[in-house]
């Protein structure tokens, strides 16, 4: 075989190997795009399901807020009518020491009767056993341990359960701004893998792959550290 041959020989070889990377570098580029692109579209979706979930979880807080201070004023009305209302009895009770004292006891048995007909007209069940706790202690109703903070309760219940929903509100719109900054560093590497075909040297093209490989990466990994939507499940966009 001649030198020319050999050469036209290796020529048509190196073309040919030539050919077969570029389109493995293609196949490659290609694979990366798609997969870029699912992720991309995951990213995007799942945020704006934490941004959804962050407007539900405000709207409820602020409707349950606006019920526990409604529960929470009318915790403090009925606590301000039983202290009106223990003023009476302790006046009636005065009243019936006094008959009992001068030996009265027909108007202290009928003073008796008042008491217990107002007690059962007007008191709850926990403010009719703190009353009779009182007299037999010589003291108030609300000098009973937890009576008065049992008014506010139920208030101070749904109040916290506000502040917890608004936590979680809060929480999904840092979530939700994460995937936000992921789907940004996506649109980077979509991007970067758009222009790879514009430069002409293979190195360029190595260092364009590379940044986009590894801007790739760092996005997935960071976006597998970011928590799903609460109760997040696909069978719930499928099952109803």
């Amino acid at each position: 075989m001649s030198e020319e041959v050999r050469k036209e020989t290796k020529t048509v070889e190196d073309e040919k190997k030539k050919g077969f990377n570029e389109e493995r570098f293609e196949l490659l580029i290609a694979i990366l795009l798609g997969l870029t692109a699912i992720l991309t579209a995951w990213a995007s979706w799942i945020s704006s399901l934490h941004g959804g979930n962050q407007a539900t979880n405000y709207t409820e807080s602020n409707n349950l807020s606006a019920m526990g201070n409604s529960m929470y004023n009318e915790a403090a009305q009925n606590y301000m009518q039983d202290m009106i209302l223990w003023n009476t009895i302790n006046d009636y009770l005065f009243d019936k020491d006094v008959a009992e004292l001068n030996g009265n006891q027909k108007e202290a048995g009928l003073i008796d009767e008042k008491i217990e007909t107002l007690i059962a007209d007007n008191c709850s069940d926990e403010f009719a056993d703190a009353i009779y706790w009182a007299i037999d202690e010589g003291v108030t109703p609300f000098d009973k341990e937890g009576f008065t903070d049992s008014y506010y309760t139920e208030a101070e219940k749904t109040l916290d359960e506000a502040d917890a929903i608004l936590e979680q509100g809060k929480a999904d719109n840092a979530n939700g701004d994460a995937y936000g900054l992921v789907s940004v560093l996506y649109s980077v590497v979509l991007f970067l893998l758009g222009i790879v075909g514009i430069f002409k040297k293979t190195a360029n093209q190595m260092i364009v792959l590379i940044v986009s490989g590894v801007l790739l990466l760092v996005a997935t990994i960071y976006m597998a550290t970011i928590p799903l939507p609460t109760n997040f499940s696909f069978l719930n966009f499928f099952v109803h």
